[in-house]
């Protein structure tokens, strides 16, 4: 029966018994056939026709090794794809697409006796050999059992290391001199940084402040002084039929009485007008109360201000060289300036002034000598002490070009400015609110006020031609007489006509003195009480 191998019977060709494998089925042995005479072995045929395309295994005609065992999917690997292969790997050919098997030709018959005779088959030719391996890489037993003819991933070949597995201390040394870079790279980021942040270099510019101080001042600081007081101050303004000008003054009461200097609101005296201007912006017209050319003092008022701060008065005589003091006036039209410095000196006898030919505008003051700056505006403004008290009117400055100058002059200040101690100016203050005028303190004589020598000399005659001694006049009655020379006053000495006049209206009338005089070599010391001049 020949059903299980499809073959008909007949269709062998001849010669082929042995030649090759027998495909497997069911098949029954046919009949052995008589013995024939031996032939000659004849080249066996090939199992398969020969391949046009010639594709492994399948190639020309010949002999060949047995087909692989057919191949399953396989999950792919976890390692990923494969590398290539080393160098040398014979890569494995894909495996042809499923052909319909040949005709295989029927067995010879068999006898019971003795198998037929198998044809001579010539030996095959041994392949090339193959490259050595490394004695590292073993190939596994199965060569094909990594092959996935389903897999997304280029082909896995046999004995291939794959890329995890086979370089792992270069990963590792990748990994720490990545690390490394990123380590430097972080710090020099931070120098840079860093030294950016210092330079401040790039960005927004910031510069250095310091720390909050506190808001308030110590009551005996300028700043605390100048709180105080401030609110006290006020601006004149001045306007006259002949000039104008600035000055300041300060409040002596609640009913708006405002202290000044004389040469501040003299252009005025005659239909000017006098604005006051307080550090809070409010202004009011002011009138004159009173004013003196002697002491260069004068009392305004304001009418319709409420609320308005009077500045304590001080006690001149209580000051020493060296003294803190503090200045507010308008300098030059700066309203609310302020400035400070110290007490230079005290009594220091100035005269200002002198404009009119018979000296009745010259003004004589013991002065205060401060070196806080005062300029042209400031007459007329509180010099204070350490407790914002009054202790004196700043009225004159000594300039450079001009020598000795009240503050209505243009020079600047060169650090010699004047003030009327408070206590004479209290005095003047006090007889003009209450009669409109100052009395002067005076001893009866007319002094020679050419004379060159050292102290101050008593007139031959009066200006009008009269005695130099007034009759019943203080001098007169503590016997001094024309030629004397007056060389102290209270055992202070005294130098010239001006600084006895000084020394004499420093006090009030009624006070008694002691003067020293020098007559025909000899001296002596008389004593008087101050007497009042007829009229100022």
């Amino acid at each position: 029966m020949n059903e299980g191998n499809g073959v008909p019977p007949g269709a062998e060709p001849e010669g082929a018994a042995g030649a090759g494998p027998i495909p497997d089925g069911d098949f029954e042995l046919a009949e052995p056939e008589r013995p024939s005479p031996p032939r000659e072995p004849e080249r066996p045929s090939p199992l398969h026709e020969p391949d046009p395309y010639s594709t492994p295994p399948y190639g020309e005609p010949g002999p060949w090794a047995p087909a692989p065992a057919v191949q399953h999917p396989l999950a792919t690997p976890a390692q990923g794809p494969p590398t290539a292969p080393p160098p040398g790997a014979v890569p494995p050919a894909p495996a042809p697409a499923p052909t319909a098997p040949p005709p295989a030709p029927a067995a010879p018959p068999a006898t019971a006796s003795a198998p037929a005779p198998m044809p001579a088959v010539p030996p095959a030719t041994a392949p090339a050999p193959l490259p050595a391996r490394l004695p590292a890489q073993r190939p596994p037993a199965d060569p094909w059992g990594r092959y996935d003819p389903w897999a997304t991933g280029p082909l896995q070949q046999p004995g291939a290391v794959s890329v995890h597995g086979g370089r792992p201390r270069r990963r590792r040394g990748a990994v720490g001199w990545a690390l490394a870079l990123v380590l430097v790279t972080a710090g020099i980021g931070g120098l840079v940084g860093g030294y950016v942040e210092r330079e401040g270099i790039g960005g927004d510019v910031r510069l250095p402040r310091a720390g909050g101080v506190p808001a308030g001042r110590a009551p005996d600081s300028v700043a605390g002084i100048a709180a105080r007081a401030l609110p006290g101050v006020v601006t004149l303004h001045v306007t006259g039929t002949d000039e104008d000008g600035t000055g300041t003054g300060f409040v002596l009461d609640d009913r708006g009485h405002i202290l000044t200097n004389n040469h501040v609101v003299a252009p005025a005296a005659s239909g000017g007008r006098i604005t006051a201007t307080f550090s809070d912006g409010t202004s009011a017209k002011a009138t004159v109360v009173g004013r003196d050319s002697g002491y260069d003092l004068a009392v305004v008022r304001v009418d319709g201000v409420h609320g308005l701060t009077p500045l304590a008065l001080g006690n001149s005589d209580d000051v020493r060289v060296g003294d803190p003091v503090v200045a507010i006036g308008a300098p030059f039209d700066l309203a609310d300036t302020v400035t400070s410095g110290i007490i230079s000196a005290k009594e220091r006898p100035i005269t200002s002034g002198g404009e009119k030919s018979d000296g009745s505008d010259v003004s004589y003051v013991d002065a205060l000598q401060t070196d806080a700056p005062i300029n042209p505006g400031n007459s007329g403004g509180p010099l204070l002490d350490s407790r914002a008290r009054v202790i004196g009117i700043n009225s004159a400055i000594r300039s450079a070009d001009s020598g000795s100058a009240t503050g209505s002059g243009q020079s600047g200040s060169i650090g010699l400015g004047f003030a009327i101690p408070v206590n004479q100016a209290e005095r003047v203050a006090e007889e003009l609110i209450a009669d409109g005028r100052a009395t002067h303190p005076v001893i009866g004589v007319n002094l020679d006020m050419g004379y060159t020598g050292d102290g101050a000399r008593v007139g031959s005659r009066a200006p009008d031609g009269g005695p130099a001694v007034v009759k019943g006049g203080p001098a007169e009655r503590a016997g001094l007489k024309a030629g004397d020379l007056i060389t102290e006053v209270d055992g202070e000495p005294v130098h010239t006509g001006p600084e006895l006049i000084i020394r004499i209206r420093a006090h009030r009338p009624g006070d008694r003195l002691r003067l020293t005089v020098e007559r025909g070599g000899t001296e002596r010391e008389v004593s008087l009480v101050l007497g009042t001049a007829a009229q100022n």
